[in-house]
């Protein structure tokens, strides 16, 4: 039986590190493949939070095209820009890392607390990440799209009939996914490249 994560075009544990570097290629294919999750909690709500991640993917790319050697790992991207005006690339990663950010920590706090519905874990999430960044106009839609979360029990069983194959993928998936934004954050801290942004 096929799960959502089989269906993955790529997984964040198959996005190769090298000496910490982030490939950015790959990244992108993950990331592409996360935002379809969004599709399972089959709420409208959820669409601004896909535009969001979708917009900030394809400016990574764009970049990624036009400067390939540049822009092969997500850190050179950032060093390319660090010195320009233009750091529409960066702007992009770093809102696509925040938004990452958000679903590794709703998906964690899900797995974590079973007995609490997605509501409430991605809720918790929303205020643990997200919601700093956003101003007055765009938090009551996100936390709008929060209430929207379906039940516990019916997005499991859209990311598939084999519920113990599914928890072990989506713990690989997700120990992968944290690791890769930790990585993201860190380095975005270390010289201070998301200021103004």
């Amino acid at each position: 039986m096929a799960t959502f994560f089989d269906g993955m075009k790529k997984s964040f544990a198959d996005v190769p590190l090298n000496d910490g570097k982030v490939d950015t290629a790959s990244f992108l294919e993950a990331a592409e493949s996360l935002v379809k999750l969004f599709d399972l909690l089959g709420s409208s709500a959820f669409a601004v939070v896909q535009k969001d991640m979708t917009g900030n993917i394809s400016k990574v790319r764009k970049k990624l095209l036009a400067d390939p050697a540049g822009a092969g790992t997500l850190q050179d991207l950032v060093l390319s820009e660090a010195g320009t005006k233009d750091k529409a690339a960066t702007q992009g990663l770093l809102w696509l890392s925040r938004g990452l950010e958000f679903t590794s920590k709703a998906m964690r706090e899900t797995v974590s607390n079973p007995e609490s519905e997605l509501t409430k874990t991605f809720t918790d999430a929303y205020t643990k990440t997200l919601s700093q960044y956003h101003g007055v106009l765009v938090k009551p839609v996100f936390k709008l799209a929060m209430k929207a979360c379906p039940y516990r029990k019916d997005f499991f069983a859209k990311l598939g009939e084999d519920q113990s194959k599914v928890a072990t993928q989506l713990e690989t998936w997700l120990e992968a996914l944290e690791n890769i934004v930790k990585i993201i954050i860190d380095f975005f801290a270390s010289g201070n490249y998301g200021k103004g942004l």
